[in-house]
């Protein structure tokens, strides 16, 4: 390939794009912080959270230092630890798994759906009764938005109210879309979040935040941000965290919220023109009915993925393999119970997704390069389209 032809292709997430369109808007919105000096909740975090709790419909947003703590915080919140079995995905990032082992409990992994990359639920009802059987209480259940769909949280939420478990969205990806017409953070108990600069809607750091319609819920989160400490509270009065939202990077996150509904439905347009350009060689991303994504990745299914690295990498076209591992490969977490129907689907994926290029101002020009460079890759001999394992 041309250089030409290999510059036109951007950045795999392309911040500076967006940073072209914020203007000088977020230099002037640090220069507030820096004049008024309160560096940690100041007023840009209370009025950040005042604004995503009303655009997603949610009673409360408390912020937090990142989305790991985000997930903490819920476990800590409702006394979850030792003896108790949290049920997690086995095809997602590892902070999912990590928080419920730093609670004291004992992670309990669940298949996924080949189609939408999301929790399975017959595997969480036989995760359910094996966690039964080894003597474990079932707590608390953490479906993963896996690229940036929701999951099932309708089925997901008839067996959890069927077995008494607390749902805990883990929407590192997805905030911003919805599902049955309710935005994600007000589809679970507790929402958690994530602001990394990758996701969707992301800062120029770490920060997180949790969703709730519970006002004591919201209380409790908030003086475990703080070290256990009510805002209004004289002592401490829970084992907590240091994991408050600083200033600077609240005020960022205002001023990419502004561009964040409006890159939402464009986000849309690419993936649909991604699905009808490799349908043909691939196995694309299928969205559930009723769902919407905010498509923080763009990830595709093919038997040839290594050699597609390859043939992109050569070519200067970026890509990226999340999740190479289910999690019960990973070394801290293979002696973790699973689900007795296996992980098959979790374990298959984790060999065959790989990641292109995708945000809301990648160029029509960009994308056919994407496309034709895909194609020409998978089509040098009969494609493998990926199905899923038997």
């Amino acid at each position: 390939m041309s250089r030409e032809r290999t510059q036109a292709v951007p950045a795999f997430i392309d911040l500076a794009a967006q940073r072209e369109q914020l203007g000088d808007s977020v230099e002037r919105a640090i220069s507030a912080v820096l004049t008024h000096g309160q560096f940690v909740l100041g007023p840009e975090v209370t009025e950040l959270e005042r604004q995503l709790a009303s655009f997603c419909g949610a009673g409360h947003c408390i912020s937090c230092a990142n989305g790991t703590d985000a997930l903490l915080m819920a476990l800590m919140a409702e006394g979850i630890g030792r003896g108790d079995a949290v049920f997690v995905p086995a095809f997602t990032f590892v902070a999912t798994v990590e928080v419920a082992v730093l609670s004291g409990a004992t992670p309990v992994f669940v298949d996924v759906r080949s189609d939408t990359f999301n929790l399975d639920v017959e595997s969480l009802e036989a995760a359910i009764g094996e966690a039964k059987r080894r003597g474990l209480k079932p707590r608390c259940v953490i479906p993963v938005d896996l690229y940036g769909q929701p999951a099932d949280y309708n089925a997901i939420s008839k067996v959890a109210e069927a077995h008494g478990l607390l749902v805990v969205a883990d929407a590192a990806q997805s905030f911003g879309a919805s599902l049955d017409g309710r935005k994600v953070g007000a589809l679970a108990s507790y929402t958690a979040t994530s602001f990394y600069p990758s996701k969707p809607l992301g800062g120029y750091g770490d920060g997180g935040a949790l969703f709730t319609d519970d006002d004591e819920r919201a209380a409790r989160l908030r003086a475990l941000r703080n070290h256990g400490k009510g805002p209004d509270r004289p002592d401490t009065e829970h084992v907590g965290l240091n994991s408050r939202l600083d200033s600077i990077q609240a005020a960022i996150l205002l001023e990419k919220f502004r561009l964040f509904p409006g890159e939402i439905p464009v986000r849309q347009e690419k993936a649909d023109r991604y699905s009808e350009g490799l349908a043909s060689v691939v196995e694309v991303p299928r969205l559930m009915a009723g769902t919407s994504s905010v498509w923080a990745q763009y990830t595709i299914v093919t038997e040839r993925r290594d050699e597609l690295a390859k043939a992109c990498h050569e070519a200067g076209v970026p890509t990226a393999i999340h999740y190479a591992k289910a999690l019960n490969c990973l070394a801290p977490y293979r002696q973790a119970p699973t689900s007795p129907t296996g992980l098959r689907q979790a374990e298959w994926l984790a060999e065959r997704v790989i990641s292109l290029p995708m945000h809301p101002y990648l160029s029509d020009e960009a994308q056919d390069l994407i496309i034709a460079m895909v194609c020409q890759a998978l089509t040098s001999r009969k494609a493998g389209v990926a199905h899923a394992a038997e």
